[in-house]
């Protein structure tokens, strides 16, 4: 293992632990805004391994690494029936016992003037800036890391301007193995003699602004005669080519085949360009939409990644991937032997597209998760609204305390996914190079 590996592997170790204490700024900002008590703000969990105090707050590192939290006084309200001076009554039913005892040492840490301090008598609207507030972070810290990778690296485009001619058709699943031999085909594009350096303009009459509308205008016609609109020395001219028909990789799919598409033996010139702030709004919201789409499929991936770790197939390089995982990619990274600037670039994007997940998995409507939280604000805000316009008495505070049982199911969910991802990082990673 060498030192660029370890290296990797800190540097985005490190840039993850940034975005965790980020993320808990995120909540930490809003609710002292709100005047809501915050006694610890802790990156990691377990033991203490370095902590001040700074007024009320207690700020700190903890030796396990793999999140972090801030603790807010009165998280859970009380009973409705508990008042001043009534002895507490506790059920016998373990379910309920835990939700009692979980109200109780909610309670302890409420002192003598903190009754409007407490976070669950905030205004509904408060409760959920708060506790948007982390994922919200995640994002403008995905956003920030895409914007520096397309705005200040740029981004890589394939453009309709011939980088090479294939001399020799070679079947689909045989490409890349072989070299021509005598008896292949010259390509369409050999024979109708383009040259690199020529600019396919339009395909059978249409004009095509990009590579992608050329490929597809090209496979879309099959099999036989067409004409090419190419620019060569900046003059147009026409050119008649015999497409044939090949077997390709989809384009939206690299691992299906697609029977007889027209084929035309060229490899485009990729560009680097620089844009500008609408393609990476533009580019977040398709990047925001995939993740949303991915974090429905974590049940079908995780089981994925349990067949990977038990049974020792291949591992899904699209699938999910713990805070080990995310390392040793960045140590591969390092280690490799890419520029030193397209290191850093990918390390970037990588930072953005986890946080962009971090941000979207933590938005997923259910208790711990921040979600869950900001889904009973927002029950609280619907019940009030619609109080208000029966002018009815106004309802009490959604009780987030009921939700507990599920609550600890989930976190123990949460515990196994987690341990299970770093198990499967260990035994059997997702690796660059597959």
């Amino acid at each position: 293992m060498s030192w660029l590996f370890v290296a990797g592997f800190g540097i985005l170790f490190v840039g993850l632990l940034v975005s965790i204490a980020l993320h808990e700024i995120g909540h930490l900002v809003p609710a002292k805004l709100f005047g809501v008590r915050v006694t610890q703000y802790m990156v990691g969990f377990g033991p203490t391994m370095w902590s001040r105090r700074r007024g009320e707050t207690e700020y700190g590192v903890k030796w396990v690494p793999l999140g972090g939290y801030i603790r807010m006084i009165g998280m859970l309200p009380p009973r409705p029936s508990d008042e001043p001076g009534r002895l507490r009554s506790v059920s016998t039913g373990p379910w309920q016992g835990l939700i009692e005892n979980a109200r109780a040492v909610a309670s302890e840490e409420i002192r003598p003037g903190d009754e409007n301090r407490v976070f669950y008598r905030k205004p509904w609207w408060q409760k959920v800036i708060i506790m948007a507030g982390g994922p919200a972070m995640n994002f403008v810290l995905a956003f920030v890391l895409f914007a520096v990778v397309m705005m200040g690296f740029g981004v890589r485009e394939l453009t309709p301007v011939v980088s090479s001619v294939s001399k020799c058709a070679i079947p689909a699943a045989e490409a890349g193995h072989r070299d021509c031999k005598d008896s292949d085909p010259l390509t369409p594009a050999a024979k109708a003699g383009l040259r690199p350096g020529d600019q396919i303009v339009a395909v059978g009459g249409a004009q095509v602004p990009d590579w992608e509308a050329a490929q597809q205008l090209i496979r879309e016609h099959g099999a036989g005669v067409t004409t090419l609109g190419i620019e060569r020395g900046g003059q147009r001219t026409d050119v008649q080519v015999d497409l044939i028909a090949q077997d390709m990789p989809s384009l939206t799919d690299p691992d299906k085949i697609e029977k007889n598409v027209g084929f035309l033996g060229v490899s485009p010139t990729t560009v680097v360009v620089k844009k500008g702030p609408g393609y990476v709004v533009g580019q977040m919201w398709d990047l925001t939409e995939r993740t949303a789409v991915a974090m429905v499929n974590i049940p079908k991936k995780m089981v994925g990644v349990w067949n990977a770790a038990f049974s020792g197939e291949k591992r899904d390089p699209n699938g999910p991937i713990g805070i080990v995982g995310a390392g040793r990619i960045g140590g591969e990274i390092a280690a490799s032997d890419l520029s030193v600037e397209n290191k850093i670039e990918i390390f970037i994007n990588l930072l953005a597209g986890l946080n962009l997940a971090v941000g979207m998995f933590n938005l997923i409507p259910l208790l711990p998760l921040d979600g869950g939280h900001i889904a009973g604000g927002l029950w609280e805000g619907v019940k009030r609204a619609f109080a208000r316009v029966r002018r009815r008495p106004v309802p009490g505070y959604v009780d987030v305390a009921k939700a507990l049982p599920l609550t600890y199911v989930m976190a123990a969910v949460l515990v196994v996914m987690g341990g299970l991802l770093i198990y499967a990082d260990l035994v059997n990673p997702v690796r660059l190079s597959g």
